[in-house]
């Protein structure tokens, strides 16, 4: 499995972050339909989606800055594993990006 690289302009960058909040979305909806075995992603979903709102409307008012600490949703992401949250890699692609800026191909 190729590694991803992290997005190359900001349109990849929102295009993540868009993704993510998509992603939460189908979680929320999944785990309403089926409770028995999603039910622990009710416990994260809407503090999750609101911060990755929080985020992107950020980046579309222009006040969102690259910075060097993790940003604040991955106290959660790290509470839970691929079962629960299937998209994680999408997550970690952002706090990256965030920590380390676009992917330029400067190395």
């Amino acid at each position: 499995m190729a590694v991803k690289k992290r997005p190359q302009t900001a349109a990849e960058y929102v295009d993540l972050v868009d993704q993510a909040i998509f992603e939460l979305e189908e979680l929320r909806m999944a785990a309403e339909y089926d409770m028995e075995s999603l039910g622990n992603a009710m416990n994260f979903v809407d503090e999750l989606e609101k911060q990755m709102r929080a985020l992107r409307a950020s980046m579309a008012d222009g006040s969102y800055k690259f910075g060097r600490d993790d940003l604040p949703f991955m106290d959660i992401v790290r509470k839970y594993d691929d079962d629960v949250l299937p998209f994680r890699f999408l997550f970690q692609m952002i706090n990256d990006t965030h920590k380390l800026g676009l992917d330029v191909g400067e190395d």
